[in-house]
């Protein structure tokens, strides 16, 4: 595949995008090749170390904000009718609060997600301070020369000590995947605002 051929494909692939950031995102890929070429590579060289044009396509959905995404879906292509706009109007009692509704759950369950994994967070911390805490009336402790319950506290402390650290990788590694899972859902949503508007584009 040549650079044209690539390029053709690529802008295919973004029709559904206003026409401006399609020109923006042909500009840099065909920057990005000439100067692989530049530096020696053929340009089927410089495309393959590119990756394929999918690659591309998503690579570039997933920088768009997703706002613009949703701005681009809802515009309508074409000023509204009277009859349009009074059905909407009328029909606003049945498909307002059901909209509503339908973001209220998947909000309350992305701030309980959240909620969970701050709780996480929040045992972890106190964890690690009861350890250090419990430094004290050990050192006073043996200070009474009560050897035995100086033990029984530090021993007390280092297994609290133990939990603070399991629930710290723990608590990292929960909100890593929270945090990739909000990256997947965004760039799924992104994926089918962008595949409808380009089954959109096809029709039209």
């Amino acid at each position: 595949m040549n650079k044209q051929e690539f390029l053709e494909k690529l802008k295919g692939g973004l029709s559904g995008l206003p026409q401006e950031d399609i020109d923006e995102r042909l500009a840099f890929y065909g920057e990005m090749i000439d100067d692989k070429v530049e530096d020696g590579l053929t340009e089927e060289e410089a495309i393959n170390g590119i990756g394929s044009v999918e690659d591309a396509v998503n690579e570039i959905i997933s920088d768009i904000p997703l706002a613009a995404l949703v701005k681009k879906r809802v515009r309508p292509k074409r000023k509204l009718r009277a009859w349009e706009t009074a059905l909407i109007i009328l029909g606003s009692p049945v498909w307002a609060p059901l909209l509503i509704s339908a973001l209220a759950v998947f909000f309350s369950l992305y701030v309980s997600l959240w909620a969970i994994i701050v709780s996480f967070w929040s045992v972890a911390g106190s964890c690690a301070l009861c350890s250090v805490a419990s430094l004290v009336p050990a050192a006073v402790l043996i200070g009474q020369q009560n050897a035995l319950a100086a033990i029984a506290v530090i021993g007390a402390a280092l297994i609290i000590a133990g939990l603070s650290i399991f629930m710290f990788f723990g608590s990292k590694a929960a909100t890593k995947g929270v945090l990739r899972l909000t990256e997947k859902s965004v760039t799924g949503i992104k994926r089918t605002l962008f595949r409808r508007e380009n089954a959109n584009e096809k029709v039209d």
